[in-house]
């Protein structure tokens, strides 16, 4: 598992993929989430901009990344 740490109280779906390195770019991310395969704790999320907080974690082909500060 990935440790995403942030600065701001929190972070949008499609830039935490980018940093976690599971998508190269923020069109790669759309399309991963309108497609269903992407989860937020555990549940398929379809909503790019869906705000990340410290404890949430998000998983994409096997990866998983979890938001720390």
């Amino acid at each position: 598992m990935k440790i995403i740490k942030i600065k701001d109280e929190y972070i949008k779906l499609g830039q935490a993929m980018k940093l976690a390195n599971m998508v190269s770019d923020g069109v790669e991310a759309k399309y991963a989430i309108l497609n269903e395969e992407v989860k937020v704790n555990k549940e398929v999320c379809t909503q790019r901009g869906k705000k990340l907080y410290k404890g949430d974690e998000f998983s994409y082909k096997g990866d998983t990344a979890l938001i720390d500060v």
